[in-house]
């Protein structure tokens, strides 16, 4: 007769399947399940049944196959990065030539000069006499030109470009024609400044008008510089001094020191020494005010080392009353016919090409007697 083999213990399917869903195990065991279990207390042994009848999940019963995919490498560095609002620009030099000499809009984009007139009217008195000839006056009419310069700055935007810079946040378009407007700022500012050769031209600027008065370098201090980081407040202020003094003089006084609104142009960083200060506390600065109350400071980086390499400062009245002038009576013009115009839009199929122009006749200094440039501070 065939032996049976012992079945030592059955779990149906539908057994295990109302465990699972349970949530419980679907093998428990308890202290009737083994034999002598109680005795194993006498030796320090024992287990609660609610251990017994959960143990058996903690523990594998048979062999696990291998995993199917690698081991986890952990979360993805992209999961696990802070993005910081906005964008950092990098910075570019300030363009300060619409603060020191203001933005005149003139003329069209497609003119080729700025003109002003400069009219002199001449003769002279003379004592009268019957029979002696009429002393005839007249005037002197002459034209200063400035030839216009016309610069250009587009961008082209591809429809790939556009996608993907709209997913990292950044309007692709919108961002290079900021950058073309930039373009076009600067080079205004530096024709501004030093005005435009190219061989035919008459575009000059703040620094080399032909109609500037010549530098006058400052007084030595006591340490024998003529720098003002190595002056006194009474050195400072008396460079000052002589430059008001002489913006009156050469001016045959249409130009107040006290009420006629002036600029003091410094190169950049030089506002700080203006805190130089005397044995009482007053600051170069609090004295500028105090004396001379309508007069401005501002800065360009173009004033370093503005004559030959070597520091300047102007000042300068920003417009003269109590002539018989009948212009704009500025004593500097900064001729734009154009600071931004789009030309027009190509679009290309897979791309967008498109141009910007500005128009500009640099600086023209109207009135050079009411200037005064000093040098070597």
């Amino acid at each position: 007769m065939t032996k049976k083999s012992t079945q030592h213990g059955f779990i149906s399917d539908r057994a295990y399947a109302t465990a699972l869903q349970e949530q419980r195990s679907a093998i428990t065991m308890g202290a009737a399940d083994v034999e002598q279990y109680a005795a194993l207390k006498n030796i320090g042994i024992g287990f609660s049944d609610a251990f017994l009848s959960q143990a058996n999940v903690a523990y594998g019963m048979d062999d696990v196959q291998g995993g199917v995919t690698a081991g986890s490498t952990g979360s993805p560095i992209q999961f696990l990065q802070a993005w910081l609002p906005g964008f950092v620009h990098v910075a570019t030099a300030p363009r300060q030539i619409d603060i020191l000499t203001g933005i005149s809009t003139v003329g069209e984009w497609h003119d080729e000069e700025v003109v002003q007139p400069i009219l002199e009217m001449t003769g002279k008195a003379v004592p009268y006499g019957d029979t002696t000839p009429v002393p005839l006056v007249g005037y002197n009419l002459n034209y200063e030109r400035r030839t216009i310069q016309r610069f250009e700055a587009g961008f082209a935007v591809g429809s790939l470009e556009s996608a993907r810079g709209a997913a990292a946040r950044l309007d692709a378009a919108n961002t290079k024609r900021a950058s073309a407007m930039l373009a076009l700022n600067i080079i205004r500012n530096d024709v501004g400044f030093y005005g435009y050769n190219d061989g035919n031209s008459r575009t000059y600027g703040f620094l080399n008008d032909p109609s500037l008065p010549a530098y006058k370098t400052v007084a030595q201090g006591k340490s024998g510089s003529t720098k003002w980081n190595q002056k006194t407040f009474e050195e400072i202020t008396g460079d000052l001094t002589t430059a008001f003094t002489q913006l009156v003089a050469q001016s045959k006084g249409l130009i107040d020191a006290i009420n006629t609104p002036t600029t003091l142009a410094l190169p950049a960083g030089h506002e700080v020494i203006l805190n130089t200060v005397n044995a009482f506390g007053m600051s170069v600065k609090k004295w500028l005010k105090d004396n001379y109350p309508n007069c401005r400071t501002e800065t360009a980086p173009q004033l370093t080392g503005a004559n030959g390499g070597v520091d300047s400062f102007y000042l300068y009245a920003e417009e003269i009353v109590g002539d018989t002038s009948d212009d704009d009576r500025r004593v500097w013009i900064q001729a734009v016919p154009a600071q931004f115009m789009a030309l027009g839009v190509d679009p290309q199929g897979k791309r967008t090409v498109e141009d910007n122009t500005n128009a500009t006749a640099g600086v023209m200094c109207k009135r050079p007697y009411a200037v005064y440039r000093a040098s070597g501070i």
